[in-house]
């Protein structure tokens, strides 16, 4: 009986650690506002650290974040330097060959933006003989090959911001990524003197996704769900929305 009590504390003792697990959150390690950027004490903040920690607070778990470059997120997550993708990913076909993801828990179009004295649109003809900047290993350089490849030049940047300094410098024509950051890129006081927005691409749901969602390992079905159930009660409490009002005026869920 003796012995019988101690296995049993000893699972007891298990399960309550696995139910107090750390769960580290993987970003990219650079600014990308609104959704995420450090303050000056180093501390990330933004939308998306918010909604992870509501997130984490609904699961009831310690939650931490590691940062690296936005090229090294699937290969750490593979690697299990961290457990969920937490970054602004958009959930396509291409990426699930490789990684599961959670339920969508943003929605963004994408859109080009440039100088002032430039064509507006954002179609194949607009873009003739032009250089596109673009993030590496985004879903917009996916849309590049197959839509602007024969009309326009394509530049490609490991940031985001190195792209807006040489639009802003006149180094490059367009920048295309999602709608938001970009749009917070116009509001700057480095944007919004040099440049506009030019218009949304024609959405391509196979190449653009379905919204932004969490990416995980595709055995880890028990955090998935978690994280599901999770951001489901997040938006159903309201804090969610309570969250967003804080950074935009409108509702990032989308459709």
């Amino acid at each position: 009986m003796k012995l019988m009590s101690i296995l049993m504390a000893g699972v007891a003792f298990s399960l309550a650690g696995a139910a107090n697990a750390e769960v580290r959150f993987g970003i990219m390690n650079e600014a990308y506002p609104p959704f995420f950027t450090k303050d000056p004490s180093g501390k990330w903040i933004g939308w998306e650290i918010e909604l992870m920690d509501a997130v984490c607070a609904e699961m009831k778990e310690t939650c931490s974040i590691v940062d690296m470059s936005w090229d090294g997120l699937i290969p750490g997550l593979e690697a299990k330097k961290f457990d969920v993708i937490w970054s602004s990913m958009s959930i396509t076909d291409e990426r699930k060959k490789t990684i599961d993801f959670t339920d969508k828990y943003y929605n963004t179009p994408s859109k080009l933006i440039g100088a002032k004295d430039g064509k507006l649109g954002a179609a194949a003809d607009d873009v003739a003989d032009k250089t596109i900047g673009i993030q590496v290993s985004t879903i917009q350089s996916e849309y590049y090959k197959k839509y602007f490849a024969d009309k326009a030049s394509e530049q490609t940047y490991a940031t985001l911001d190195e792209a807006f300094q040489d639009l802003a410098a006149g180094r490059i024509d367009y920048v295309f990524g999602d709608a938001i950051p970009l749009a917070e890129f116009l509001k700057s006081d480095f944007g919004k003197d040099c440049c506009e927005d030019k218009g949304n691409v024609k959405d391509d749901p196979a190449i653009l996704g379905t919204g932004i969602g969490g990416g995980l390992r595709k055995d880890d079905t028990a955090l998935r769900d978690k994280l599901n159930a999770a951001i489901a009660a997040v938006r159903a409490s309201g804090k969610y929305t309570e969250i967003s009002k804080k950074y935009f005026d409108f509702d990032p869920y989308g459709e």
